[in-house]
């Protein structure tokens, strides 16, 4: 299990960001720092898989606290979230080698996104002993596209249509698999921190493809509304 280490001065974002990691079963939560001078005191006592760094706090902001990452060679992976879309942040904080770079609001799929890209990257080094030209040329090309590669074969999420991420589809399985009564895609939605339209999207595909059934729901008092659950 991956340890992620969340540096968020805002009390509120830092909790929804861990409501997110929580709910992908590969990572866990090893602490929580308000600002920069915290973050870097507690990577030099604790190990850390990935770091989840706001640009903007008090002290010593996101960008420093990256430099003082990458200068102490303390070894860890970094995504990098701020409200901020200046180039000038974004050029600066790539150049300094992070895993991705969110934008605020960002939804649950591009949080999801960002840690399975973590994920394969750490997997295809671990795996991969020795490099090749292909290898090298598939790390810089899906790297480029948020995609990272776990070998030179095809990822599993090329397996899938585009709009369909492989660990966004198993969370809507899973979840599938435990109801025992019907249910809609508000009520999907609510239940995994997902968007309406995601659901919506997600179910579409699950029925499509006979892994889940629906059923309409006629007395709702207005518009029919359609029902889910497992084939």
């Amino acid at each position: 299990m991956y340890k992620v280490l969340i540096v968020e001065d805002d009390p509120m974002v830092a909790m929804i960001n861990e409501q997110y990691i929580l709910k992908n079963k590969d990572f866990c939560v090893c602490g929580t720092c308000k600002n920069g001078v915290e973050a870097l005191d507690f990577l030099r006592k604790n190990m850390v898989d990935l770091v989840l760094l706001d640009v903007y706090m008090p002290l010593m902001d996101g960008r420093e606290v990256l430099k003082e990452i990458r200068n102490s060679k303390i070894e860890t992976e970094v995504i990098m979230v701020t409200a901020a879309n200046d180039t000038s942040t974004l050029e600066e904080t790539v150049h300094l080698g992070v895993v991705d770079y969110l934008i605020k609001p960002f939804s649950f799929v591009r949080f999801q996104n960002a840690l399975e890209k973590f994920t394969a990257q750490h997997q295809a080094f671990k795996e991969k002993t020795t490099m090749d030209q292909n290898f090298v040329d598939n790390f810089i090309n899906s790297n480029n596209q948020n995609n990272f590669p776990v070998n030179s074969n095809k990822s599993e999420t090329q397996k899938y249509p585009k709009g369909i991420q492989a660990k966004t589809l198993e969370l809507l399985k899973n979840h599938l698999q435990n109801l025992t009564t019907w249910q809609s895609v508000d009520m999907i939605a609510q239940a995994l921190g997902i968007s309406i339209v995601t659901v919506r999207h997600y179910m579409n595909y699950l029925v499509k493809n006979n892994l889940a059934i629906e059923d309409i729901d006629y007395e709702t008092g207005g518009r029919p509304c359609l029902l889910y659950k497992k084939k």
